[in-house]
């Protein structure tokens, strides 16, 4: 029997930098088990460079990653997710479009390292932290057994994950 593939959609507002990270952590690590996606509810169309910069570093898979807006995922065609993690606390307020598969949505606001302006070297720790603490809820994520655990279940571990 095959393992089901899981579609994630990480969710901020400019689709720049948090989101589009989470989503080539979690298409890196999730090796085929997990399909993540990235948008955003204004999406300021470019990915930020130092978000890029940083994914290279670690030696991630760059290609595909774009700043769209999350219509994309509530259009007729679009994958069926099974997950939504919004990772902006903006974005948390903002009426979401319907998405297909009525997936389980959990909060895990990280602080917008784009919007650091202080200093190059503060901006790139803020990358480095954002990156980390994304790293790390994604490796929670991925350890829970999904296929043994009921819908209230991962809910409530999803959003557990989300606080830590």
């Amino acid at each position: 029997m095959t393992e089901p593939t899981y579609n994630v959609l990480f969710l901020c507002t400019g689709n720049s930098a948090r989101s589009i990270m989470a989503e080539a952590i979690l298409n890196h690590l999730g090796r085929g088990r997990f399909r993540a996606y990235s948008a955003g509810s204004h999406p300021k169309g470019a990915v930020d460079p130092l978000a890029l910069e940083e994914l290279r570093q670690l030696k991630l898979p760059l290609d595909g990653l774009r700043s769209k807006g999350w219509d994309e995922f509530a259009a007729p065609g679009a994958p069926e997710l099974h997950f939504v993690f919004i990772v902006c606390d903006k974005a948390a307020g903002e009426a979401c479009p319907t998405w297909s598969g009525h997936p389980i949505t959990a909060l895990w606001g990280i602080e917008d390292p784009a919007a650091v302006v202080t200093s190059e070297a503060a901006r790139q720790r803020a990358f480095r932290i954002a990156l980390s603490s994304l790293s790390r809820r994604i490796e929670l994520f991925l350890a829970l057994p999904l296929e043994k655990l009921d819908r209230l279940s991962l809910v409530d571990r999803v959003s557990i994950i989300g606080r830590s």
